[in-house]
């Protein structure tokens, strides 16, 4: 009350200028309202984002990770073969060796002694041959002459062949004398990387059993063991013969994932599959050749072999996440040209790595939703499609699509 009476004690000309004041605010009100509602944009959303591949079929290989464990293509134990006092090692341990290199010196004056002697018994026989063989000449004559007995003459001739024996038998052993001094002087059987030595200067060896004095390993190329369950085997090779698959003119290849999940540079082949089962656990013993020229896989590593045993052709690399699998089959969201998206059944005959293999369902250059699902689920009806980026790892450059690499992912 008091502040209508406050406005009523003022002049005519105030309360003119206060009404006036009050009409122009609520029309400014009346005209931002009406501004608001006429603004545009009260439309529909536009379209959601979502990530897609390019289908591209290409030649997929059908590849398998399988434990395994590396062993040196060759190994030869350097043993003593004679006997006597080590004098020296004339390698350093750890190094490489070529085949022929002296290793090791056994005291060679024992051996040296019987080969002079043997030496000495072959130069006695020869004189001997040769005393005979002169003897057997002068009386060939006489005895044609009845000079001497026909008996005579035989007896000379059978001391000639007792010598000519007696002369084989020192020539024999003058080589097994000479033989047994070579050995005196222990070389590498092989070329390869030789360990640490098993016995120092001064020990005896060779005394009533070859002696190991060290091992030489040959590690390129280095040999890799995997096995494989019968049934998987089994399998592959049916494919094979159905002409479902098909295989590389130079056979499997194997790429080998070291422990800490890097991939060896270098891709081996497969050798040979074993011809039996291994009745104890039922698997197949596979075996693969590595190239190792700097030696940086060693023995008894214990490795992941990815074997491409198979290709598959007129095949797609999807990620897993853009495949949905049911008991009913499996399906994909294409997304049309014109936005629109749709389930597409497909036929998964494999895995390589994080990617599905694909070989029906889908046609070249159909766009494959990888992400953004949850947008269609929220009801969008059409959405715009943007290349799909494997996240890549911290320090390491983006991958390329699967779906649009697939050929030379195979490869």
């Amino acid at each position: 009350m008091s502040a209508l009476s406050d406005f009523r004690s003022v002049t005519p000309a105030c309360r003119a200028l206060v009404t006036a004041a009050a009409v122009l605010a609520a029309a400014a009100l009346t005209a931002c309202g009406d501004k608001k509602a006429a603004a545009p944009g009260a439309g529909a959303p536009p379209p959601p984002e979502v990530a897609v591949v390019t289908v591209q079929p290409g030649v997929v290989e059908l590849s398998t990770e399988l434990p395994g464990r590396l062993e040196a293509s060759r190994v030869a134990e350097v043993r003593a073969r004679v006997a006597g006092i080590l004098q020296k090692r004339l390698f350093t341990e750890g190094s490489d060796v070529k085949a022929g290199q002296p290793l090791f010196t056994i005291d060679p004056a024992t051996y040296e002694a019987a080969l002079q002697s043997a030496q000495a018994q072959l130069a006695q026989a020869e004189a001997a041959l040769a005393n005979a063989s002169a003897t057997a000449a002068r009386d060939k004559p006489l005895v044609a002459a009845k000079a001497i007995s026909q008996q005579t003459y035989d007896a000379d001739v059978a001391a000639e062949k007792a010598a000519a024996a007696q002369v084989a038998a020192g020539q024999a052993a003058v080589r097994t004398a000479s033989i047994n001094l070579g050995y005196a002087s222990v070389t590498a059987p092989i070329s390869g990387r030789v360990g640490r030595a098993l016995v120092t200067e001064g020990a005896l060896v060779g005394q009533g059993e070859a002696t190991q004095l060290a091992t030489i390993q040959q590690i390129d190329p280095l040999y890799l063991n995997v096995t494989q369950t019968a049934a998987e085997v089994m399998k592959l090779r049916q494919q094979l013969a159905a002409g479902k698959l098909a295989r590389d003119a130079q056979g499997a290849t194997v790429e080998v994932a070291l422990e800490d999940g890097s991939v060896y540079p270098l891709k081996g082949h497969l050798l040979f599959t074993d011809v039996s089962v291994d009745p104890a656990t039922g698997e197949v013993l596979l075996r693969a050749t590595v190239p190792n020229p700097r030696h940086a896989l060693l023995p008894g590593l214990f490795v992941r072999a990815r074997l491409a045993q198979a290709q598959i052709g007129n095949a797609v690399l999807l990620p897993q996440q853009s495949v949905t699998r049911g008991a009913t089959g499996d399906t994909v969201m294409v997304v049309n040209a014109d936005g629109g998206i749709a389930p597409r059944p497909v036929k998964v005959a494999g895995q390589q790595g994080g990617n599905w293999i694909v070989t029906d369902g889908l046609k070249s250059g159909e766009q494959v939703m990888v992400e953004g699902l949850s947008k269609v689920m929220m009801g969008a009806k059409t959405v715009k499609p943007v290349p799909w980026k494997k996240a890549a790892a911290p320090g390491a450059p983006a991958a390329s699509t699967p779906a649009s690499a697939a050929s030379s992912a195979a490869r």
